[in-house]
This record gives structure tokens, C-alpha cells and sequence, in this order.
């Protein structure tokens, strides 16, 4: 009987250790992969960095995430692209990082 006990605990602790290691902790700093997909969002966005998108890329990328009349776009000394917008009728500064990730402020 205590043979049983011990391999059913053994058995549940590696499940519980292989189920932890599935899931990856939040980023506190920038060091995340280098885009953002459509389901993520870096919580320290936006990112400094090199930033290789086009002043078009950055405008189509911006509208495509529900932005309007994107205006005054440009690149600032981080690496992070500046724009005015207007989202749901409201004007807004938007930034867009480098990872792909836009923040409204």
C-alpha cells in the first residue's frame, strides 16, 4: 500500500513539474522575440530598438490595428515610430516598436 501512495505521488509531482515548464513567464524588459504577433503584446511596449519598418509599413501596420488618419509620423531617437491618430472618433499619439507592438497613449 505505501508503495502504491509513493508512486502515485511521484507519478503527480512529474506532472505538475512538466505542466510548469510549458508555460513561459512574462517579460519584465525588452528581451522579447524581435515581432509581436497579432495575439501578443510586449507589456513593456514600446521597445526601443532598431526599427526596420518603412514610414509605409509603419502607417499600414498602425491602420490595420483599427487606427485612422495617421499623421506626423516619424522615427525618434529610440527606434520607435510616432504618429497622431484617431481610434473609435478620439484623437490619440500611437507608437509602434521595432517587436511590432503599438501602444495608444
Amino acid at each position: 500500500m505505501k508503495m502504491m501512495i509513493l508512486a502515485a505521488a511521484l507519478f503527480g509531482a512529474s506532472a505538475l513539474t512538466a505542466f510548469a515548464q510549458t508555460t513561459p513567464a512574462p517579460s519584465s524588459d525588452g528581451n522579447t522575440p524581435a515581432v509581436a504577433t497579432p495575439d501578443t503584446k510586449n507589456p513593456t511596449a514600446p521597445v526601443a530598438g532598431a526599427n526596420s519598418f518603412t514610414d509605409a509599413q509603419a502607417t499600414d501596420r498602425i491602420e490595420k490595428a483599427g487606427y485612422t488618419d495617421v499623421t506626423g509620423l516619424k522615427l525618434d531617437d529610440k527606434g520607435v515610430w510616432q504618429a497622431s491618430a484617431t481610434k473609435d472618433g478620439k484623437p490619440v499619439k500611437v507608437s509602434l516598436d521595432y517587436q511590432g507592438n503599438i501602444v495608444a497613449m
